[in-house]
């Protein structure tokens, strides 16, 4: 497949990558080659920083985010890509500090993923929501099968600043144990066309939880 043609100065770091504080870290090329469908790309960060990307299919112009879980531990930013056909695709990230309030993130760096090989099922991540892109790391599980084993999934979290965790299969709370620092773990189970929420609870009311992470189901 023939390689897209790209504008110049597209590829790689863009003006304001450097002011937001990133730096490369698991990828220095912004040129990728897989032999698989899934790549995860990190990025080292000297400040907090708010964070999304975006992945477009350079033959379809499709674009696609739900492929794309985005999280963060320590000063690591990372970005776990999942792709659901071969050829090249445009990796964007857009980034801005966290204590600025503008709404538009500007791009801050691009890649081009040259995606050979469908080595993987691709199965949606769950969807993010505000609040998990603030130093959350998820373990597992990263996706759920709505068509595999519903019973006894284990979740393992980190969650800054916790208070308590819970999931939610529609009106079912499930309580997740602190093992530790910011870390939750527990089992819960899901049902098949059921809302499945991860949710936490930063202090305050007792009965006040904001939604992390919702799986699709």
């Amino acid at each position: 497949m023939a390689k897209p043609d790209l504008p110049r100065g597209y590829l790689g770091a863009q003006p304001r990558f450097g002011e937001v504080g990133l730096s490369t870290y698991s990828h220095n090329e912004p040129e990728i080659t897989l032999d698989t469908n899934e790549v995860e790309i990190k990025f080292r960060t000297k400040n907090p920083v708010k964070v999304t990307a975006n992945l477009v299919n350079t033959i379809t112009n499709q674009e696609s985010s739900d492929t794309i879980f985005t999280q963060t531990q320590g000063d690591i930013v990372s970005f776990i890509v999942k792709m659901s056909s071969v050829g090249y695709h445009k990796f964007q990230v857009f980034a801005l500090p966290a204590s600025d309030d503008s709404k538009t993130l500007p791009g801050v760096y691009n890649y081009l993923i040259n995606c050979t090989r469908l080595s993987n099922r691709v199965l949606q991540f769950p969807k993010q929501y505000a609040q998990w892109r603030q130093g959350c790391y998820l373990t597992e599980p990263l996706t759920i099968d709505p068509d595999g084993p519903l019973n006894n999934i284990r979740f393992r979290v980190l969650i800054p600043g916790a208070k308590a965790v819970a999931v939610t299969v529609g009106d079912n709370w499930t309580q997740l144990e602190n093992t530790g620092s910011d870390n939750w773990e527990g089992r819960a189970s899901a049902v098949k066309g059921e809302r499945l929420t991860l949710n936490a609870n930063f202090g305050g009311e007792a009965s006040k939880y904001a939604t992390l992470l919702e799986y699709g189901l």
